[in-house]
């Protein structure tokens, strides 16, 4: 925390002294705060402010200031969408799995806590998948927030993800770089984590970050992937 980071906004009553350590809180103009969770511990408990409209803050980790209008939290910032944070993820290693329900690749989810409701999550993901006969592409979509609404359309006994299926040649050695990319609305102060998931279709396993084979030679390439989500006003 910075020299102006505050634990708490204190509260005052009739007849009480005030103490330079008490001023000192809001000197800085906007009580400054580390993060989001340390300004909603900082009002409401005994001896603190009571959070009404119209208060403001400041937070360290993410530099912007914010006022309360009653109900949430909201940033003021441009007119024009700003892009507030980014985090990321990225996977060396590899993953396998034979599940015929989507399961999240370990290693490829990333947290985000907004610091507005009313502000976007960008998701973009990056995955590397092996191909071939002998391991079928599998089926990947996104998970966390409201993005596991993100894939296609239900159409019989077809699998809805954002992109997946067979590959339909003897590509072994084949290792395939895929994205997604979706704008997501969470909708909340908390931290939310993103995940990419993946299945299999009918048979075979989902090879991420390594091909089919998998052969010990020059022309086999071992992958990497990634997740990175951006908040962004809107």
């Amino acid at each position: 925390m910075g020299a102006n980071a505050a634990t708490s906004v204190p509260g005052y009553v009739a007849g009480e002294v005030l103490t330079a350590a008490r001023l000192n809180v809001t000197n800085s103009g906007a009580p400054v705060f580390a993060d989001s969770s340390a300004r909603d511990a900082a009002f409401g408990g005994t001896g603190e402010k009571t959070l009404a409209e119209g208060q403001l803050a400041y937070l360290e980790d993410s530099d912007v200031v914010q006022y309360y209008d009653g109900s949430s939290w909201a940033t003021l910032g441009p007119s024009t969408s700003a892009v507030v944070q980014v985090k990321s993820t990225a996977k060396t290693d590899t993953f396998t799995t034979t599940s015929a329900t989507f399961v999240d690749v370990t290693g490829l989810t990333v947290s985000i806590t907004p610091t507005s409701a009313s502000n976007k999550v960008l998701i973009i993901a990056q995955v590397a998948h092996g191909i071939g006969e002998a391991t079928p592409w599998g089926h990947f979509r996104l998970n966390g927030g409201n993005s596991s609404t993100y894939d296609g359309d239900a159409a019989g006994s077809r699998i809805s993800a954002v992109f997946g299926g067979y590959s339909g040649f003897d590509g072994e050695n084949m290792l395939h770089s895929s994205s997604i990319v979706y704008l997501d609305s969470p909708a909340t102060t908390s931290a939310t984590t993103y995940a990419v998931q993946t299945r299999i279709g009918g048979s075979g396993s989902v090879r991420v970050n390594y091909s089919s084979t998998d052969s010990d030679n020059a022309s086999v390439t071992r992958g990497a992937s990634s997740i990175t989500v951006f908040e962004v006003t809107p």
